[in-house]
């Protein structure tokens, strides 16, 4: 009998903390073996010349979410975890969505559903917080952050989705008594609502004036907002996909005070701009996401908050629709204005060779950097158990990549579900060409070899310990 079902030789590992050249031998789904001339396997692969390393987390992804009346995703679980498992990820963090009303444990029922069976690589659910009533809060949530459902959203903006400061600090303060981690949403609802008004009753209905409702002091007044009741409550929170320095800065400085704030940014924010509407008509609808992208000075900025950290998470915030399609970005009302245009792009599987070419290739960034980025600290940070690095005991989540070859991504290309990129002709430098979950091939020589029935749900960790009142 073989010391190893499969040994991965010759390639050059990199974790988020040092990059050596070793062996990886594989049994029963985890790494229990690092060394050299490990050869006596079922099978040997060799990596020489390629990249190690951990696979992607994605921590902030829309899969087959709920997005109002008549309108519908482009990816359900099979979809979208297969384009994930082609950009070089093994685990994905989609929302479960509790409509108001709603129980929880109906809401994640039927998610589970749509789930179970469909998944390419493993995976697990953030609960969307719309309607945090006394019974939610007091009866729900408690026995669900017990079950391992440790992390919670909650919204400053969106109809049905946005909570009041009340609401919010509620919120956070069941999450300091039971743990959990909380992710905001920052952006000021009522601020959003005035200036759509205003730009409708002059005529400025068109996609390019999404990103002019929600300009950039929207995001920062509620980033600071947020971070003010999180000092308030004394807890840690998540801000997610921060576009811009000003709302990029409330969060240094609270960093600069000791407060536990985590930042999160994504690839639109480091290559798209607000021109990338200008002057498309409805094709400008492809590019619609919230916050907007912005210009180049705040591309400039959200790179230097992942060189000094001040990001710890980069997601894809992957939420596709169809553009060719009414129930998609081209529904009858989003023609009417831009408020009713489905709010999101995909980049689920564009995520990880953005980054690399974009940070790594270009020299921005570190190889380091790139997986603590894309994999470990999402794994620190939600409580992800045997997940988001290379080492002796941890799955064998694995994604080897060929740091020199040369893409130019092409929706023609891409395996999610939506019928457009809004990437198109962006020139990538380093590319994954193989995605490992568990010690085994999801995707080898372009081809997709794992099942859908191969990923597995994972229940969380204990939560962090409160500090003391």
């Amino acid at each position: 009998m073989a010391a190893f079902d499969t040994v991965i030789r010759h390639g050059t590992i990199a974790t988020a903390s040092e990059t050596y050249n070793a062996d990886i031998g594989i049994r029963n789904g985890r790494i229990v073996s690092i060394g050299e001339s490990l050869t006596d396997a079922d099978e040997v692969v060799d990596v020489a010349g390629m990249l190690v390393l951990p696979g992607g987390i994605d921590s902030h992804v829309h899969i087959s979410q709920p997005s109002g009346p008549g309108i519908v995703m482009a990816d359900d679980f099979a979809s979208a975890t297969r384009a994930a498992a082609f950009g070089g990820n093994t685990f994905v963090m989609p929302y479960c969505l509790q409509a108001k009303g709603q129980p929880l444990r109906e809401a994640l029922k039927d998610y589970h559903t749509l789930a179970d069976q469909n998944c390419h690589i493993d995976h697990s659910f953030h609960l969307i917080i719309a309607d945090p009533t006394e019974s939610v809060l007091g009866q729900e949530l408690p026995a669900l952050v017990a079950d391992g459902y440790t992390s919670l959203k909650i919204f400053m903006t969106y109809a049905d989705l946005a909570l009041s400061d009340f609401q919010i600090l509620e919120v956070l303060a069941f999450a300091r008594e039971s743990g959990a981690l909380v992710q905001i949403h920052a952006e000021n609802y009522d601020a959003i609502r005035f200036l759509a008004d205003r730009l409708e009753r002059a005529g400025n209905t068109g996609p390019y004036f999404h990103g002019k409702s929600r300009p950039i002091i929207v995001e920062r007044e509620a980033t600071s907002r947020a971070i003010s009741l999180a000092e308030l409550i004394d807890v840690p929170i998540v801000i997610v996909h921060v576009s811009n320095r000003e709302a990029m800065d409330e969060i240094r400085r609270a960093r600069m005070r000791g407060l536990k704030i985590h930042g999160e940014t994504c690839p639109q924010y480091l290559v798209l701009t607000e021109d990338d509407l200008k002057d498309l008509g409805m094709e400008g609808a492809k590019y619609v996401c919230s916050p907007p992208p912005r210009d180049k000075a705040s591309q400039q900025a959200c790179w230097e908050g992942l060189q000094q950290g001040i990001f710890s998470l980069f997601s894809s915030d992957h939420c596709p629709f169809r553009y060719n399609d009414e129930a998609g970005k081209l529904t009858p009302n989003a023609r009417t204005s831009f408020r009713w245009i489905p709010n999101g792009i995909p980049g689920i599987e564009t995520r990880l060779p953005i980054l690399f070419s974009e940070g790594v290739s270009k020299g921005r960034i570190s190889l380091n950097q790139f997986v603590g980025l894309t994999a470990t600290n999402h794994a620190k940070t939600y409580g992800l158990a045997r997940k988001g690095s290379i080492a002796v005991g941890y799955d064998a989540d694995i994604a080897i990549w060929d740091p020199k070859r040369t893409a130019t991504l092409s929706q023609k290309d891409l395996h999610h579900g939506a019928d457009y990129t809004p990437y198109e002709g962006l020139e990538i430098t380093g590319w994954p060409i193989a995605t490992m979950l568990r010690g085994r091939f999801v995707v080898r020589e372009g081809k997709l070899v794992g099942d859908k029935s191969y990923g597995r749900y994972l229940s969380r960790g204990k939560p962090f310990k409160p500090s003391a009142p």
